[in-house]
């Protein structure tokens, strides 16, 4: 078997690039078109604009602040702090984007006020999709990689990555966003009826709301911590049974500390004729074994366990 390699974050990082580049110029578009137009729409995806750009700084920085080295403080490191900024960007993009798009949308059906050249606002939002379109692109094929569609909300429920999939999310609602504003501007000019703009403003704040909470459930698990995919549990235990003297492979506790960041705690029963230097030296020899397959194992705990007492373990622990 050869060794894995731990996957690069520079795809992911190259995404949340492209995304700030990208998220900075639809703002500064959308906010000129504001201004000249008085749109509530076009400010509240200006706002959006701006929010997600924050976000995206966040969230390469939890990438940084990950990968800082293990002190004395943080003996396990610093990986959950990828988690815990994903989490807060999900809460500003609940709380910043969606609570003030909704209450621009209210403050407009209240005091509506005609669109002044929607020419100006169409142009904007087609430049707009342009922009979060190539971004939504790159960050589509970046979380897609070989993976049919039909598979991909499957493989986000399951993602231990959020800069992998959280700039597709935002890219998506963007986009959406960006097909609400035209409506609320079209019809609201087309109709007579500029209350629509505000219309359209607070479906756009609902739609950030979906997805901040989609997006903050996701994350939540993460922080709290989710154990590892079954593949990487399965073959841990098939390294430790192949090992001369593990008599059996018991069971492995899992959780996720970063992307590619993971503690196991392995339950093992050794040949009862063994001697403890004997039984050391199968357990260095077990992680050398599995750090070389699977560097993403930054640490694992052995117990020397009977079957029956890890039994009694689990059923105490979990009922």
């Amino acid at each position: 078997m050869t060794p894995r390699k731990a996957p690069s974050h520079y795809s992911s990082r190259t995404v949340i690039y492209a995304a700030i580049a990208g998220n900075l110029l639809v703002a500064l578009t959308k906010f000129g078109a504001a201004a000249w137009t008085g749109s509530s729409a076009m400010l509240s995806e200006g706002i959006h604009s701006i929010v997600d750009t924050g976000n995206e700084i966040l969230l390469l920085y939890g990438l940084s602040r990950a990968t800082v080295r293990p002190d004395r403080e943080h003996p396990l490191g610093y990986g959950r702090e990828i988690y815990f900024w994903s989490f807060v960007v999900a809460l500003l993009v609940f709380a910043v984007g969606a609570g003030f798009s909704v209450y621009e949308g209210i403050a407009h059906v209240i005091r509506p006020t005609p669109v002044r050249d929607p020419t100006v606002s169409y142009v904007v939002l087609a430049l707009s999709a342009l922009f979060e379109g190539s971004t939504w692109w790159i960050a589509l094929r970046n979380f897609k990689g070989q993976k049919p569609y039909s598979k991909l909300f499957e493989a986000f429920r399951e993602s231990k990555d959020p800069p992998s999939f959280m700039v597709l999310f935002e890219d998506s609602a963007a986009l959406v966003g960006l097909l609400i504003a035209f409506a609320g501007t079209y019809f609201s000019v087309s109709l007579s009826l500029p209350i629509l703009d505000g219309v359209a403003s607070i479906l756009i704040g609902l739609v950030l709301a979906a997805t901040a909470a989609l997006l903050a459930r996701e994350t939540k698990g993460l922080l709290i911590g989710e154990r590892a995919d079954q593949s990487i549990v399965d073959a841990i235990t098939r390294i430790a049974e192949e090992i001369s003297g593990i008599a059996h492979a018991n069971g492995i506790l899992t959780v996720h500390l970063a992307p590619q960041q993971i503690v196991a705690a392995l339950s093992l029963e050794f040949a009862d004729e063994l001697t403890t230097p004997e039984i050391e030296a199968k357990v260095s020899e077990l992680e050398r074994s599995v750090r070389r397959m699977h560097p993403e194992v930054v640490a694992l705990f052995v117990k020397p366990q009977s079957l029956g007492g890890f039994k009694e373990t689990i059923a105490d622990r979990f009922g």
